[in-house]
């Protein structure tokens, strides 16, 4: 089969020939349909992500399928099941292995590119938002990087929850897709005076970043009392710095966000919120924007989208058939 690889952290990847796995104990083999690419992919090529798994790494964390293997101890009716797994790595491939207890089954009208663009992006935003922050309805919501894979999320379901959504984002292209997922204001990231750009609009009670740098420290200093900040990523490349008495002074709580290690203390946690997420969907409150959606022959050009900060949404890797 073909996988798209790492022979070494900080090697570029490439497209391979590997062999096709068989499951274990407690693993299914999925027949892998669609992929969706993140930030994280670009930090696991240069060994900078939180986790290192075993050298060579197929990339791609989350992934969607259909289950055509059986390890042994799993249920039967997993077999033929249209499922999503956020698997940390493997999804860039044809085939894969994966736990059964991470595989979430679609709901029958979710497109395997919409399935791939989901679980991280929105499981990210709803856990952020609803779990740690608690955000409520009539709050002023702050999205920074609001037209990228989490931020468009954040946006959206900010506006379910029934925030007030302030997006802030880097020119006009990228704030009209943020105003098309229900943004109520808009402001350019680029403004000289952030900080008084958002003190204008009233200031903010929540602050979803996963920019990190000087938009980190702007948005601070628009926070209202008792404002939560939700530290998520840091695009940007720098990780801020937080003078503490700024936080003492407006009674402010910064708060880190990593989806995927609530797999190893509280897995319950993503599971209920992915339930809710999945239905939303269904009952069409949620719609993933996917702004390319490329072959597997081409995932090194998805890539560069990221990294480039070219692609608005999520960008999605297929299984394209070999030629």
């Amino acid at each position: 089969m073909r996988a798209f690889q790492i022979a070494e952290f900080g090697a570029d990847p490439a497209l391979s020939d590997a062999p096709v796995p068989t499951p274990g104990p407690g693993e299914v083999g999925v027949r892998i349909a669609a992929c969706g690419l993140n930030f994280a992919d670009l930090l696991m090529i240069k060994g900078q992500y939180q986790e290192r798994p075993p050298l060579p790494v197929t990339l791609g964390m989350e992934l969607a399928g259909t289950v055509d293997a059986l390890g042994p101890g799993v249920d039967p009716a997993l077999m033929g099941r249209r499922v999503a797994v956020f698997a940390g790595s493997g999804g860039l491939a044809e085939r894969g292995c994966f736990p059964a207890a991470r595989c979430v089954p679609l709901p029958d009208a979710m497109p395997f590119e919409d399935a791939a663009a989901f679980q991280v992006a929105y499981g990210t935003s709803h856990v952020a938002l609803d779990h740690k922050a608690g955000l409520k309805p009539g709050e002023t919501l702050l999205v920074l990087g609001a037209a990228g894979g989490v931020g468009l999320t954040a946006v959206e379901i900010g506006k379910r929850i029934g925030a007030r959504v302030i997006a802030c984002a880097r020119g006009a292209d990228r704030l009209a897709v943020a105003a098309r997922a229900g943004a109520d204001h808009l402001v350019d990231s680029e403004t000289d005076d952030l900080r008084g750009a958002l003190k204008a609009l009233g200031g903010v009670d929540v602050v979803y970043d996963p920019v990190g740098g000087d938009l980190f420290t702007a948005a601070m200093r628009a926070c209202n009392p008792e404002a939560r900040i939700l530290v998520i990523g840091f695009a940007s490349g720098t990780v801020p710095q937080i003078a503490a008495n700024h936080l003492l002074v407006k009674n402010l709580t910064v708060m880190g966000l990593y989806w995927g290690g609530y797999l190893a203390f509280r897995p319950e946690v993503l599971t209920d919120s992915l339930a809710t997420l999945f239905k939303w969907y269904g009952a069409g409150d949620l719609r993933p924007h996917v702004s390319h959606t490329l072959p597997l022959a081409r995932a090194g050009a998805g890539l560069e989208l990221l990294r480039t900060r070219k692609a608005t949404g999520k960008v999605v890797i297929t299984m394209d058939p070999r030629d």
